[in-house]
């Protein structure tokens, strides 16, 4: 198998690092538009076992027809690349009719507009394939399907630093130059149907073992996990993010005060986006430094039924950075999820179906579930299921 790694950043080189260790792997190809970024990626990946299989590639994905050159030369694709690039990817991958897994979401409308563009007959895009979303919607749906009836669900996810900062105890664990801070309303289901809450609202205390008391609160539901059987009646579904106490509280002090917006506003007679000031004046205090340590906090919960009597089901996972490979728990959590779904792609134990573009839940279940957990207990990360009758 070959594999391709579209993005060098944070996530680029676990994904390359998942993907070059397995032995059924002949080659691995990591491309990237910054030769400086794509060195980083080299110098990071250097000791690591199998090193003599990659390859670094300098690629401009502005440019379509190299892009999908280089993509048609691989058996599948991951997409580890800043949202705005995103669609740059992906009409590469529908050009060169490659699979592509991709790590971040596109927005719907966008895809509908490339489905009217660009030919999609027996392509494979597969949208939001980390950590959150990706392994949050498998698990929930391989939890549905083990009760009779579903009536609520609540996702919990987020990447925490070890040890918290002022002054938002956050640092930008994704990658990119940009907070994951957005002004607009999240998304919650209520019987069935998508409802909206404020986003930051709603937080909780929630406790993790081994990391402690943090706080969870609306980030957005996502609706195609309606699209499930077992989960298109369910009375209530929430999706939260989860931070160190305090984040939400910080977060929308700003929402509330405009600087979140996307709108231009007029500075000495120059139009300026607050959202971009924003990025540009926190960075140098959320960016994450070298040897600062991060937290994936990961839970999902299903309340309803099975066998007539009333049910919880819960999967949870803490993971931390890893001394050993000095990568990320977020990038571990993320890339590597994609990296594995790539892998099963390219063996041929998922391929295209009826619709090009598809997220991970809809193709990954019973043997496959139990081969992507496989693979992410030999990686190290480890969910714990468990099921109690209320």
């Amino acid at each position: 198998m070959d594999i391709l790694i579209l993005g060098s950043g944070l996530m680029g080189p676990a994904a390359a690092y998942n993907a070059m260790i397995d032995p059924d792997v002949s080659r691995v190809a990591v491309a990237d538009v910054s030769q400086e970024q794509l060195d980083l990626c080299a110098d990071m990946l250097r000791d690591k076992p199998d090193f003599e299989k990659l390859s670094f590639v300098p690629l401009d994905l502005g440019d379509l027809d190299a892009a999908a050159a280089l993509l048609r030369d691989f058996d599948t694709a991951v997409a580890a690349l800043p949202r705005p690039v995103n669609i740059l990817a992906i009409k590469a991958a529908l050009q060169a009719n490659t699979p592509l897994v991709d790590l971040s979401q596109t927005p719907p409308e966008t895809l509908a507009q490339l489905a009217e563009e660009m030919e999609t007959d027996g392509r494979l895009i597969i949208l939001g394939c980390g950590v959150e979303p990706g392994l949050t919607e498998i698990v929930a749906r391989h939890l549905a399907e083990k009760m009779d009836r579903v009536d609520e669900l609540h996702i919990m996810c987020g990447g925490i630093p070890e040890k918290p900062e002022p002054p938002l105890g956050y640092k930008i664990v994704f990658g990119g130059r940009k907070m994951p801070l957005r002004e607009w309303d999240s998304e919650i289901a209520r019987d069935g149907q998508i409802e909206y809450v404020p986003r930051y609202s709603d937080p909780e205390p929630v406790t993790f073992p081994g990391v402690g008391q943090c706080e969870a609160w609306h980030e957005g539901f996502k609706p195609w996990i309606l699209d499930i059987p077992a989960l298109k009646n369910i009375k209530l579904g929430t999706q939260k993010t989860v931070r160190w106490p305090g984040y939400a509280e910080k977060v929308t002090v700003l929402k509330e005060l405009g600087l979140l917006s996307l709108e231009p506003v007029m500075v000495d007679g120059a139009p300026v986006i607050p959202k971009h000031v924003v990025d540009a004046v926190l960075y140098p205090k959320v960016k994450l430094e070298e040897g600062e340590r991060d937290i994936t906090c990961f839970r999902v919960t299903l309340i309803g039924e099975k066998d007539g009597q009333p049910y919880t089901y819960r999967a949870e996972m803490v993971d931390r950075y890893d001394e050993q490979t000095g990568f990320t728990s977020m990038a571990r959590t993320t890339a590597m999820t994609g990296a594995i779904v790539a892998r099963m792609v390219a063996a041929g134990l998922i391929k295209p179906g009826d619709t090009p573009f598809v997220t991970p839940e809809k193709l990954i279940n019973g043997d496959l579930f139990t081969h992507l957990m496989a693979e992410l207990e030999a990686a190290n990360m480890h969910i714990k299921i468990s099921a109690t009758m209320r």
